[in-house]
């Protein structure tokens, strides 16, 4: 199994099959629009502005189950990353990162990369799976490890893979 076996409907409502990122690095990211780590949102859109054309992508899903912080709806939640952080990257519609209703990407992405002490839930806003162009996770990162502290490791994913 693979990331790739998956799909997920767009911010627009679109089902996109997960076989169009086939080949790339891929950083993805629960996000929420009122989170302390949506700031966040700033440097993910720089990273992948600087390596899409490396075969990089940012894909961010929207969460509404860490503090109800991002209660809007999909519209609501477009309009916000794009008129506040100008993001490009492509986007989600909301949804559970945990429990029995998690998202199948999701319940792969902890299986394969959990957290501290082997926990496989997600503990907030902004957790980052790194996942290589075979579509397997490699790194998990907490919420606060920033998107530039990780530039490093997706450099040199890309450099092995191309």
């Amino acid at each position: 199994m693979n990331v790739f076996d998956f799909s997920a409907k767009s911010i627009d409502g679109e089902e996109v099959s997960f076989t169009k990122f086939r080949g790339q690095v891929l950083l993805i990211v629960n996000v929420a629009s009122r989170c302390g780590f949506t700031p966040q949102y700033d440097a993910l859109e720089k990273l992948h502005e600087k390596y899409q054309s490396e075969g990089f992508a940012v894909l961010g899903f929207p969460c509404n189950q860490f503090g109800a912080q991002e209660p809007g709806s999909e519209a609501d939640i477009k309009s916000f990353c794009e008129l506040n952080y100008k993001v490009k990257f492509p986007m989600f519609s909301k949804v559970d990162v945990n429990g029995d209703n998690a998202h199948p990407i999701y319940k792969f992405l902890t299986q394969s990369q959990p957290g501290i002490l082997g926990t496989e839930s997600i503990k907030w806003n902004f957790t980052k799976f790194l996942v290589d162009s075979q579509g397997q996770p490699i790194k998990r990162y907490a919420s606060a490890i920033t998107p530039e502290s990780i530039e490093s490791d997706i450099q040199g994913l890309l450099a092995k893979e191309h």
